[in-house]
């Protein structure tokens, strides 16, 4: 039962990431610019040569001009006509998509594919994500289980204090003042060299910490409200009637069910810290995919563009998934 609820919902990524590639693919063609508008002043010839490689000389949508010739030179043939009215640079890219070819950069003239730069980028962002998803865990969620426990005391201030202040302040700003901070008290560069981000250093704990912050604090508050929603449910009160320890109240009763809302916005969020912050990679110099989509952006790197979008998209719908799956575990009547 389980696993055909996961191929269902497997099956439901298709029209997802369609309707994801889409949405990204028309919306990006609007913006003004194109890829070659960055490069130094070439000929026409160039121009249109660099066009016809990467097929940008074809029609966004559909080639009905394309049609319209073979119709007028006497082509009736269905199939061909199709082929023709299908030949344009979104159908290419459906195409290419299904043969899970995202296509070459634009930026690199096709001497690199985005296949390759996602590749080498995405572990650097993985563990930038992967240290913002333990900070973010590790302290928002006890944090909020004690304000609860703890509610109205200092411990409980201490908590919304925090929680507020992480939600208000922007990442960004945040970010200033901890590179600010660390360069000026203790001397730390947060800003490392390229071959810094080589296997899993110190170098990854300052923009780590600053991108799980938002989500930490957003946790906390969560959890804490979570648990005086749980703490004040009958079968917790005939828990500690029946003699049970209060450790085992909290751990199995109460912790457990208050969980059930936190599971639901950490599968995304984590999807979110995982895939990378465009601007904490940014201002911090991280060599990975998030400061790779912002420069693809600058560029007009179509194929780029297109390729972080949707592989961000599909790190959300398999988050999405995970949620529904834990939800079962930690809830056995949604299994029913």
């Amino acid at each position: 039962m389980l696993l055909a609820f996961i191929l269902r919902r497997l099956l439901w990524l298709i029209p997802v990431i369609l309707a994801v590639t889409t949405i990204t693919f028309f919306l990006m063609h609007q913006a003004p610019g194109g890829p070659w508008d960055r490069e130094k002043p070439v000929a026409s010839a160039t121009l249109k040569a660099l066009n016809q490689k990467f097929g940008l000389d074809k029609p966004v949508w559909v080639n009905i001009e394309q049609v319209r010739a073979r119709w007028q030179a006497g082509e009736r043939n269905p199939v061909r006509l199709l082929g023709a009215f299908l030949d344009s640079q979104y159908f290419r890219y459906l195409w290419g998509l299904a043969r899970l070819d995202l296509g070459p950069s634009y930026r690199s003239k096709g001497t690199e594919s985005v296949q390759s730069i996602l590749w080498r980028k995405f572990p650097t962002t993985a563990k930038v994500g992967l240290v913002a998803t333990a900070f973010a865990v590790v302290v928002g969620i006890p944090l909020g289980i004690f304000g609860a426990l703890k509610q109205n005391s200092w411990i409980d201030y201490i908590s919304l204090t925090v929680a507020t202040l992480g939600v208000s302040v922007p990442s960004f700003i945040i970010g200033v003042l901890v590179i600010i901070f660390l360069s000026q008290a203790f001397g730390i560069k947060p800003i490392r060299q390229p071959e810094e981000w080589q296997g899993f250093s110190t170098a990854y704990l300052a923009p780590g910490i600053v991108l799980g912050l938002g989500t930490m604090s957003y946790l906390t508050r969560l959890t804490r409200s979570s648990m005086l929603e749980v703490i004040r449910q009958d079968y917790v009160r005939t828990a500690r009637a029946k003699g049970l320890s209060e450790f085992r109240v909290v751990t199995r009763h109460m912790v457990r069910n208050a969980l059930i809302a936190v599971v639901t916005v950490l599968g995304p969020a984590v999807a979110g810290l995982v895939t990378g912050s465009f601007i904490i990679e940014t201002i911090f110099n991280v060599p990975g995919m998030g400061r790779e989509y912002v420069v693809a952006i600058a560029a007009r790197d179509y194929s780029m563009i297109m390729g972080t979008t949707l592989m961000y998209a599909l790190f959300v719908a398999l988050a999405n998934l995970w949620v529904d799956v834990m939800y079962g575990v930690l809830d056995p009547r949604i299994r029913v």
